[in-house]
C-alpha cells in the first residue's frame, strides 16, 4: 500500500473546507439568510461530493478514511470559530439582581452604552429582585456580560436569542443594519 501524500492532503483540505461550509450554511439558515445561505450550500454540496468520491474511489488505504474524518473535526472547530467571529444576530439577556443593586443604576449605565433595557421588579426566594431585559448584537455579547459582572457580581444572566424583533428602541438600529 502506498502512501500518497497529495491525495491525503487534497482529501483533507476538501472535506475540511466542505464542513466549514456546512457549519456557516447552517447558521446562515438559522439567522434567515434566505439568498446567502443555499448558495452557499451549492459549493458545500459540491465539495461534499468531489471529497467523498475520492475517498471511496481509494477504499482500499484506509489512511484516506482517517483523514477524511479528521478534516471533518478540524472543519466543524473551524466552522465554530467563524461562527463565533461573525456573531450575526441578536441576543436578549435577562439579568437578575438583588434589589439592594437599585444605588447601581444599572439601567442607566447599560443604556448609556447603547443597550435597549427594559426594568422590572420581581420577587425571589431571597425578597425583591430587580429584572433586566437587554437586548445587545451578538457581537457585542461578551462585553455586556463583562459590564453586567463588573457591577454587580451577583447577578443571575440568562442569554437567548430572539427569532422576531419588532417595536420598541431597537427597530430603527435593526432596519438600519439590515439594510
Amino acid at each position: 500500500m502506498k502512501m500518497d501524500i497529495k491525495m491525503l492532503v487534497t482529501i483533507f483540505v476538501v472535506n475540511f473546507s466542505y464542513i466549514t461550509l456546512n457549519t456557516i450554511r447552517f447558521m446562515l439558515t438559522m439567522k434567515g439568510y434566505r439568498l446567502i445561505a443555499p448558495l452557499v450550500s451549492m459549493a458545500e454540496i459540491t465539495i461534499y461530493v468531489l471529497g467523498l468520491s475520492m475517498v471511496l474511489n481509494r477504499l482500499d488505504n484506509p489512511l484516506n478514511l482517517i483523514v477524511y474524518a479528521l478534516g471533518y473535526a478540524v472543519g466543524i472547530s473551524v466552522g465554530i470559530k467563524i461562527e463565533d467571529y461573525l456573531a450575526l444576530g441578536y441576543i436578549m439577556v435577562t439579568a437578575i439582581l438583588p434589589s439592594s443593586t437599585e444605588q447601581l443604576n444599572l439601567p442607566e449605565i447599560l443604556r448609556d452604552h447603547g443597550y435597549g433595557v427594559t426594568q422590572s421588579f420581581g420577587a425571589g426566594r431571597e425578597g425583591e429582585r430587580m429584572i433586566l431585559e437587554i437586548l445587545s448584537p451578538r457581537k457585542n455579547e461578551r462585553s455586556l456580560y463583562k459590564l453586567i459582572n463588573e457591577k454587580e457580581p451577583r447577578a443571575f444572566i440568562i442569554s437567548y436569542e430572539p427569532k422576531f424583533i419588532s417595536g420598541g428602541f431597537w427597530t430603527k438600529k435593526v432596519r438600519k443594519r439590515n439594510k
